[in-house]
């Protein structure tokens, strides 16, 4: 069973969430085209662009001027070889399937790539951060011309994992403290980097909203690999005399688009994963069908593998979870109908609906076309079963979809700010690590379960 803590931090949680949706339901006119993609009542993290003492760096990107869709980027130090996750200290626990073996990682290498006008390692402390602030220089990390070469004879280009927060649709960041933790812990263990996606939360931005603001994210990391060829076979043109071209900025057929440097440099969106927590894993699900609709119009992009963390399914014939658990830790059923009668439009509102229910029909692709699937449970979770029933059919059509069922866990115990540090969310990050490791590494399959 749960702890005591986190038995009273769910009464207190579900309270405070209970009137968060109370609040939403009574507000009048809340349809914004252009939205909002955080609540000011949450904390948050501010991006630092340079390697701290983690050695992730991350920044916010605004990449939709219509609306308020942002990501930020978190870029592990690539001058650090990560190699594979540690050893767990934490005991072993029980899931539905479980696996072991991660290759030994080599002796890091502690020499850091270097900032623009400062040393990236020491870029992150107040003392810089407040001259950076009154000089107005940028005193993140910066890829220099040397960097590419050098990374280019290693061959040293980074997955991406394209992350989507939970919080009902109604709540909740990617700026936020506990996902930002979380996410850091991703980049660190799989090596890759990091896209947390802000999309565009409800009320005010209903259905369809967030998932097209998944798809945007997907066509945005596509038109920068894009821009990278450009920018690196009209700098060739350069070299062999031309004429000048200026390689900060490509004008494509919407005017004047910049090359990301950190994508340009370690991005390699040839192998992608879509990662989703709660929610956010029925936005990676909806964008991996559109994906595998797409075939190869989404090239550069190539969605390889997703990660559903506790899904956010519903339907309308309950499973024995749902009725079992009906009242369960911090997300009851009740509060998450209400949710779901937030986020979808009024005259669609339907316990089967494409986005509450995976399984109806007509809602995608074949699930044989679908990419390999990790499905991660708690035990005490009232939406338990549906994942499992989700990842059952796709294993019937010869799908790699493993389950991970944790014991006297419960809804976002990877993820939640306070059940962060605890063994389980470590256990788990690793757990998923592994798995990714199989479908990201460029030298193949060569990690089981």
């Amino acid at each position: 069973m749960p702890s005591v803590a986190v038995k009273l931090y769910s009464v207190f949680f579900k309270l405070l969430l209970k009137h968060k949706l109370q609040q939403r339901l009574q507000m009048e006119d809340a349809a914004s085209p252009f939205g909002v993609t955080s609540r000011p009542e949450e904390s948050t993290a501010p991006a630092n662009p340079s390697f701290g003492p983690d050695g992730v760096a991350t920044k916010d990107i605004h990449i939709d001027p219509l609306t308020a869709l942002s990501v930020r980027i978190f870029l592990p130090d690539p001058a650090l070889d990560h190699g594979g996750t540690k050893p767990r200290q934490a005991p072993d626990l029980d899931r539905r399937n479980s696996y072991s073996g991660a290759c030994a990682s080599p002796p890091p290498d502690h020499t850091r790539r270097s900032s623009y006008d400062g040393p990236g390692s020491q870029n992150g402390n107040g003392a810089a951060a407040a001259e950076a602030a009154a000089t107005g220089t940028y005193r993140g990390y910066l890829p220099s011309v040397v960097d590419a070469r050098h990374r280019a004879g290693r061959s040293k280009k980074l997955p991406i994992v394209v992350q989507f927060h939970g919080g009902g649709f109604i709540a909740g960041s990617n700026t936020s403290t506990a996902n930002d933790f979380f996410c850091r812990r991703i980049a660190k263990l799989c090596d890759a980097v990091v896209i947390a996606v802000g999309y565009r939360l409800a009320p005010e931005s209903r259905y369809p909203a967030a998932f097209e603001d998944g798809l945007k994210v997907l066509n945005w990391l596509g038109k920068q690999a894009k821009l990278v060829e450009c920018r690196m076979s009209m700098g060739t043109a350069r070299g062999l005399g031309f004429g000048e071209v200026r390689r900060s900025q490509i004008v494509d057929t919407f005017g004047a688009s910049t090359v990301e440097p950190w994508l340009a440099a370690h991005g390699d969106p040839s192998r992608c994963v879509l990662l989703g927590v709660s929610c956010g894993a029925n936005i990676a699900d909806h964008v991996a069908r559109k994906a595998v609709d797409a075939g190869k119009l989404a090239e550069p992009v190539r969605v390889v593998a997703q990660v559903l963390m506790y899904p956010f399914f519903l339907g309308s014939i309950p499973t024995r979870s749902e009725i079992k658990l009906a009242n369960s830790y911090f997300y009851d059923k009740s509060s998450c109908v209400l949710a779901w009668k937030l986020f979808l439009p009024e005259d669609e509102f339907r316990l089967d609906h494409p986005a509450a229910n995976p399984l109806v029909p007509g809602s995608g692709p074949p699930l044989k076309c679908m990419p390999p699937t990790l499905t991660v449970v708690a035990e005490h979770d009232w939406m338990r079963d549906r994942a499992i029933a989700y990842s059952e059919e796709l294993r019937k059509v010869n799908v790699d979809a493993p389950v991970l069922e944790y014991k006297d866990a419960v809804h976002e115990f990877a993820t939640l700010d306070m059940l962060l540090k605890t063994p389980q969310a470590q256990a788990c990050t690793e757990d998923i690590a592994i798995w990714v490791k199989k479908y990201i590494s460029i030298r193949g399959h060569e990690f089981s379960y």
